[in-house]
């Protein structure tokens, strides 16, 4: 289908202040998820798959735990998932989701970003249309004889295939992220992933000029530095 998945990872530099906020973002992630459903990972699959993500990010165990028996503790603070869909320069799409106990506050941050460089915050369902919400496997040394034999021992639905570099990239619906990814690991037990994430991905990718590229990236920037943000998801190369 000839859509290449791009690794996309946080080009930020390793200060202190820049890891602060990403062990931010993930305690109050695997908070969450540990307060919604039981808080071991061992039971509750979300909370495993963000633990996982979060070591991938060099979060320290102290972090991930402190949020788990803050989480079991009884605490009271609440989060909710909130998602905004915007344009930004050019052909641009966006979806933004954040975690906040404030819903006002974030609204307010997230369309100033989205004010500040000419670009409009649309309403729901403005923009989500144009994507599939896809659970995303990059893994190295696997055939395509390979991903077959998966497939069929495991009667997946394998939505796409790539391979380049020796690097096989597999796409399933993200309801199947949890089959997919148990049906891989007992395929090859030391099976290392690259990527493991579910993501949005565009139905078609557009690329900007220069100038409207560099308004883009600053956009991007000023969405990152929210608090609030956790994952952001575009329609470009």
């Amino acid at each position: 289908m000839g859509r290449a998945f791009e690794v996309r990872k946080y080009a930020k530099e390793k200060t202190a202040a820049a890891k602060t906020k990403i062990y931010s973002k993930y305690g109050k992630e695997i908070y969450v998820a540990a307060k919604n459903g039981q808080p071991d990972p061992e039971l509750n699959q979300e909370l495993k798959r963000i633990i996982e993500r979060a070591k991938k990010d060099q979060v320290p165990n102290d972090i991930i735990n402190r949020a788990i028996e803050k989480a079991a503790g009884g605490s009271e603070e609440n989060y909710q998932h909130v998602r905004y869909e915007g344009f930004g320069p050019g052909n641009s799409m966006l979806i933004v989701d954040c975690l906040t106990d404030n819903v006002n506050r974030t609204y307010t941050e997230v369309r100033n970003c989205f004010t500040k460089t000419n670009s409009k915050l649309g309403v729901t369902g403005s923009v989500l249309h144009q994507f599939s919400h896809q659970a995303v496997f990059v893994v190295k040394d696997m055939s395509e004889d390979d991903v077959l034999m998966v497939a069929v021992e495991s009667d997946l639905d394998i939505l796409d295939v790539e391979y380049e570099n020796d690097e096989t990239t597999i796409y399933v619906d993200m309801q199947d992220y949890y089959k997919a990814k148990t049906a891989l690991t007992e395929y090859k037990e030391d099976l290392e992933f690259l990527v493991d994430e579910i993501t949005w991905i565009p139905f078609n990718y557009q690329k900007l000029e220069d100038e409207d590229q560099q308004v883009f990236d600053k956009l991007i920037s000023m969405l990152e530095d929210l608090d609030d943000v956790q994952t952001i998801a575009h329609n470009l190369e």
